[in-house]
């Protein structure tokens, strides 16, 4: 008989189960949706339409892939293949290379199952729990969660507008203290469209060269450029010797439109390149998360990706006209300049809170926007609209929403 059990098979006081379990503080103290997402479910629930403008996943927009040459790619003999790399295939980090270019070599490279997951390698490798990330904000909420699941905290650095956005180097430099490691950038921003300026470029390295931090810089959407101004910096690649440790992020998801394909890279330049990059690697070799099959079709991957980005480009531009016809008739809204990316700000008198006016237009019209707060813009009176969004859809959604604004 066992030691814990009497003889009705009851369990000892002892193996009583104490009560709710405990989680990590570093999830979220409440996993209740807001009420934006509660009101959407609930309508989904009752078989209600829903005009979504805030698609971001663009194998649901209505884009025309290579079926044949992808399903080709995924069925070669090599995915049949383990042979595990924790800095990934040689062929496809050799793809991912001739992809970028600007120098970029296959031993500057790790590869990842995801942007998200290459944060987390990036926070893993750069902080210990409780030091900080430095994030430029209006930003992407995931930062957050990114940052806290690894133990650190993102900590949000406000830029201006000013005809376009700028960073706010004196406030970044301000809010850089003794457990501050890292600056994070998008480039360009999600989802004020902003592309880095040369001059912003320069005096960001400078400072983390100054304050000893390294410089992540996120460029899944560099490609789709929009009204780029004359002094953006395309690319972070274009320095070829950053005074500071960069470490530049990427992925399938975005450059090919291809979310469901998990790969994604870091890319590693500036001082210690070779020891950070094999600290990395010890990292990914304890998770070894990149499939064999998308890492054989790489290359194929990446040849395909054009095409498929001439798609994504010629819808944005698309809507952003679509967009400005509808505000000539609506002198009372407006847009902010969109320089990159696949997300447009509309500018909304400011009658009510943006998240208040978001389920208000979900209930009257059964349009769904994004309110600006979730991404952290300041005050109220912004929305923020997806540009992807297949064309008839995001026409009616403007129809819809626009004699509630």
């Amino acid at each position: 008989m066992s030691p814990h059990y009497g003889s009705a098979g009851k369990a000892s006081p002892d193996l009583v189960y104490p009560g709710p379990m405990r989680l990590s503080s570093r999830l979220p103290q409440g996993l209740e949706p807001n009420a934006l997402s509660a009101a959407l479910a609930r309508r989904r629930a009752a078989g209600q339409a829903v005009l979504d403008l805030t698609v971001s996943n663009p194998t649901r927009c209505g884009f025309t892939y290579p079926e044949t040459a992808i399903r080709a790619a995924l069925a070669q003999p090599a995915v049949l293949a383990y042979d595990p790399d924790p800095l990934g295939t040689r062929s496809a980090r050799e793809a991912v290379a001739a992809h970028h270019g600007h120098g970029l070599r296959a031993e500057d490279l790790l590869l990842t199952a995801s942007t998200s997951e290459g944060y987390g390698l990036l926070f893993k490798l750069l902080g210990d729990p409780g030091d900080e990330v430095l994030v430029p904000s209006p930003a992407y909420p995931l930062f957050h969660w990114l940052a806290r699941l690894e133990g650190l905290v993102a900590r949000p650095v406000p830029s201006y507008f000013h005809e376009r956005w700028h960073l706010d180097l004196g406030a970044l430099e301000a809010a850089a203290g003794p457990r501050t490691q890292a600056v994070v950038v998008v480039n360009p921003n999600n989802p004020t469209g902003h592309f880095l300026s040369q001059a912003e470029w320069d005096g960001l390295t400078a400072l983390c060269a100054r304050r000893g931090l390294a410089l992540l810089v996120d460029e899944v959407f560099a490609d789709f450029a929009l009204e780029p101004p004359n002094d953006r910096l395309a690319t972070a690649l274009a320095d070829p010797a950053p005074p500071c440790p960069v470490f530049l992020l990427s992925g399938l998801s975005k450059v090919a439109a291809l979310p469901q394909l998990k790969l994604g890279w870091i890319a590693v330049r500036g001082p210690d390149a070779a020891e950070r990059l094999e600290a990395l690697a010890f990292l990914a070799d304890q998770y070894l998360s990149v499939s064999a099959p998308v890492q054989a079709a790489a290359g194929t991957l990446l040849a395909l990706a054009p095409a498929l980005r001439a798609q994504v480009q010629a819808r944005l531009q698309a809507n952003l006209a679509t967009l400005d016809a509808a505000l000539a008739d609506h002198p009372h809204l407006a847009r902010l300049p969109v320089e990159g990316g696949w997300s447009v700000l509309l500018r909304r008198p400011a009658v009510d809170a943006d998240e208040v006016c978001a389920l208000r237009l979900l209930e009257a019209t059964g349009t769904l926007v994004h309110p600006g707060s979730f991404f952290d813009l300041p005050g109220d009176g912004h929305l923020v609209l997806s540009l992807l969004t297949p064309e008839a859809d995001f026409r009616a959604g403007l129809r819809q929403i626009f004699p509630h604004l």
